[in-house]
């Protein structure tokens, strides 16, 4: 799937996604990453939601976004409650949706100027 263009002022968007690749800016990754408006991390231990810790989740949270996007590969899934004691409290917005909808929701919210993290696992 091809993204469209946009115009907003975030250094990394998402390019381009399909299961088990993704494109941001003009580089290729095979392994899930961690994006932010200026931050991009491939660090992500997990590539599936059931390999999913609450390191990944605490990696994101301390890039205090204003909300958390949890792309879950082909299909939407939701992580063990355990998981999601991370952001409980942290006045974090949090969303799982399939990674699809993720890489469309971030390139959409950072075209606003907002401050959203994109977890996105490729799988």
């Amino acid at each position: 799937m091809k993204l469209a263009r946009d115009q907003g002022t975030a250094t990394y968007r998402v390019r381009a996604y399909e299961p088990g690749w993704i494109q941001v800016n003009q580089e290729t990754y095979e392994q899930s990453v961690l994006l932010a408006p200026d931050r991009l991390s491939t660090g992500v231990s997990a590539r599936t939601i059931a390999e999913l810790s609450g390191e990944d989740l605490q990696a994101a949270a301390e890039l205090e976004p204003e909300i958390l996007l949890l792309g879950t590969g082909e299909r939407q899934a939701f992580p063990e409650r355990a998981l999601m004691r991370t952001l409980i409290g942290s006045g974090i917005g949090f969303e799982a949706m399939d990674t699809a909808a993720a890489c469309r929701t971030f390139n959409v919210l950072v075209s606003e100027g907002r401050h959203a993290c994109a977890l996105l696992l490729l799988r």
